[in-house]
């Protein structure tokens, strides 16, 4: 009930500092422990490290796009129950950006250069279509959480075999994604034409190119 008291200053303050905190990969802390606590780290070859870890920067750099996401469309939602929704998912995709962040610092790894840029164009879609309409924000993240599954499923698949930890985290994101896609058009959502998951599609495909490498 405290979201539904705040004006549209104080939210715009309570979004700002939301975002500081996911492009400077400080200050989040996770809700839930690591799937991958308490087990153990199987070395990997060189050439998996590096694979690992750019499967994990893409990942991250997913969850920070989700971040920019769900705070954009609450920060113009129009109904309450709606925001309150967005903040709700956007707290477990905060574990998700933690996991990711801690993986890769395991794996001598950094998160990609890039996402302060992937950031802004996400924050401003999920401002768009927050003020276009709550089916269409809702719509919205449905699809974007089809793509991730699509991504996360790939990317278990790709996993060396003994990479227990990776999996395990990876394995718990899925789950809590295809959580939040159903939820979205359960509460109304639109469910997007193929045209439009197919242009998704293709945008998500240069952002995970692009966070691989750099």
């Amino acid at each position: 009930m405290r979201h539904r008291r705040l004006s549209m200053l104080d939210r715009f303050i309570t979004e700002a500092d939301s975002v500081l905190r996911t492009i400077t990969n400080r200050g989040h802390s996770a809700g839930r422990p690591s799937p991958s606590d308490g087990h153990t780290d199987t070395p990997l070859a060189e050439n998996e490290r590096k694979h690992v870890a750019g499967l994990m920067r893409v990942n991250h750099t997913g969850e920070v796009c989700a971040q920019a996401l769900y705070q954009g469309q609450a920060l113009t939602a129009r109904l309450p129950k709606v925001r309150d929704e967005m903040r709700e998912a956007a707290d477990e995709e905060i574990d998700h950006l933690v996991w990711c962040e801690e993986r890769l610092r395991e794996l001598d790894s950094r998160p990609s250069v890039l996402n302060p840029a992937w950031y802004g164009m996400s924050f401003a879609l999920g401002a768009i279509a927050g003020a276009i309409g709550d089916d269409i924000s809702l719509g919205f993240v449905a699809a974007t959480e089809e793509r991730v599954c699509n991504h996360l499923k790939d990317h278990l698949k790709q996993l060396p075999e003994e990479d227990r930890k990776s999996r395990l985290i990876l394995q718990q994101m899925l789950e809590d994604e295809e959580r939040h896609g159903l939820n979205a058009l359960a509460a109304g959502g639109k469910d997007f034409p193929r045209p439009v998951k197919d242009a998704m599609s293709a945008i998500s495909q240069v952002m995970t190119g692009s966070s691989y490498r750099i």
